[in-house]
């Protein structure tokens, strides 16, 4: 059964269409116009083995904040779309991602809950056209639309871009342990029986 979603989004501020594929092979089509955000995702998708197609349009001569957080809302949904019911799947993922000075401990629960916790310095004002106060956004909105719980520490770095990556991989290997099925798990893995 295939693991998919396709979600559009279209407001005032912008419009977006995404398609996903959980059980991909890093495949990936992204435009977004903003340059170092589709590097980011392009990442995403690459190591998290996630097929991703995602065209925005959006209010980048404001900023790109609209872009970014709205975004991260859609690729939730997607994730949460695609999972389904959760029957079988591992639910809980861990990475801790090193890229270069930079060491990013990412860490999820696919709980039907969204939280997110994000310890970060982030030393640079703008990565590219990116201003680097919307990196938490987009992880808030993902936990959003996903209801996941997310926990992103900086563990290490001085360099933006690298600890900025390094959170955007590591999140997508974590998203892809939690999200592989587990033929051990007999329905959704929860004493509740539901997530």
């Amino acid at each position: 059964m295939a693991r998919t979603a396709v979600c559009e989004r279209n407001t005032k501020e912008t419009r977006i269409k995404l398609e996903l594929n959980l059980d991909g092979t890093g495949n990936y089509d992204i435009h977004t116009g903003v340059g170092f955000f589709d590097h980011m995702l392009e990442g995403f998708a690459r190591h998290g083995l996630f097929d991703l197609k995602v065209h925005v349009e959006g209010d980048t001569h404001v900023d790109s904040h609209h872009t970014v957080e709205d975004t991260g809302i859609v690729l939730g949904r997607a994730f949460a779309q695609a999972l389904g019911d959760k029957v079988g799947i591992a639910r809980f993922g861990y990475f801790i991602l090193p890229m270069d000075d930079a060491l990013v401990l990412a860490s999820m629960d696919f709980s039907g809950r969204n939280y997110l916790a994000f310890e970060a310095d982030l030393q640079a004002d703008r990565l590219g056209t990116m201003e680097t106060e919307v990196v938490r956004e987009f992880f808030m909105g993902l936990a959003s639309g996903a209801e996941m719980n997310l926990h992103i520490k900086q563990l290490a770095g001085e360099n933006t871009h690298h600890v900025v990556e390094a959170m955007f991989k590591a999140t997508a290997k974590a998203m892809d342990m939690a999200s592989r099925v587990d033929e051990r798990i007999d329905g959704v893995l929860s004493t509740k029986g539901l997530l």
